[in-house]
C-alpha cells in the first residue's frame, strides 16, 4: 500500500464528533502498550502520527487517523491498565461496547495481542464482544521481533487456543521493528474493505 497522505482528525468520545464520511473504519484494541500506536505508525510510515507513550493508558479516546482519503484507522484506549480508575474503566468500555455494536462504517477490527503473552481475560472478552456483534476481526501478534523465529508457530498456536479462535479469522505476524507483516496485514484490511 502506497501511503500518499495520513492525518490525525479527532478524539472523539462521543458518536456525534465521529467523522460523517462515510469511509471504511479499521479499529485497533488492545491491552496498554501492546503497540497500537507503533503499528499505525509502521503501516502508514509515519514515524511520529500516531502518539506512542511510554506511560500506559494515555490514549482515553477513539483517536481516528485518516489514511489517503480513503480509510480511517480508530484506535481504541488501551485495556487492563491498574491506574485508571474503576469509573475511567465503565465509560472506556460503554464507549467501546457503543461503538462496535452501533458504527456501521467499522469494516475490520484489529484485535492487537503481544505475541510473547497468553491473550489476558480483557483480550478474550474483547475477542467474544467481537464475535457477539459479528465483527470482521483479524487477530496481529505484534513484538515478534522480540522472540525467535522457531517459537513463533508456537506462540501463534497459544494465542489461537486462549481466544478460541475461530479458524477464519485471519491471524498477522507484525513487528512494527522490521516492518514484518505490514504487507500481509495491508492485503488483510484491503480485500475486507472491497467486499
Amino acid at each position: 500500500m502506497k501511503i500518499t497522505q495520513a492525518d490525525f482528525i479527532i478524539s472523539a468520545v462521543q458518536p456525534h464528533q465521529y467523522p460523517e464520511d462515510a469511509l471504511p473504519e479499521i479499529a485497533l484494541a488492545g491491552r496498554s502498550n501492546v503497540g497500537k500506536s507503533s503499528l499505525i505508525n509502521k503501516m502508514i510510515m509515519r514515524k511520529n502520527l500516531a502518539r506512542t507513550s511510554s506511560q500506559p493508558g494515555k490514549t482515553q479516546q477513539l483517536n481516528y487517523y485518516r489514511v489517503n482519503d480513503s480509510i480511517y484507522f480508530v484506535d481504541f484506549p488501551g485495556y487492563g491498565y491498574a491506574k485508571v480508575s474503576k469509573t475511567q474503566r465503565e465509560a472506556f468500555g460503554q464507549m467501546i461496547e457503543r461503538y462496535i455494536r452501533d458504527r456501521k462504517e467499522l469494516k475490520l477490527q484489529l484485535l492487537i495481542i503481544d505475541i510473547r503473552h497468553e491473550p489476558s481475560k480483557d483480550d478474550q472478552l474483547m475477542y467474544n464482544w467481537l464475535k457477539h456483534y459479528n465483527i470482521p476481526t483479524c487477530i496481529v501478534a505484534t513484538k515478534a521481533d522480540k522472540i525467535p523465529k522457531g517459537k513463533w508457530d508456537k506462540h501463534i498456536k497459544m494465542i489461537k487456543a486462549t481466544l478460541q479462535a475461530d479458524p477464519r479469522d485471519k491471524v498477522v505476524l507484525y513487528s512494527s521493528e522490521t516492518g514484518q507483516g505490514r504487507d500481509e496485514l495491508w492485503g488483510v484490511i484491503t480485500e475486507t474493505i472491497s467486499t
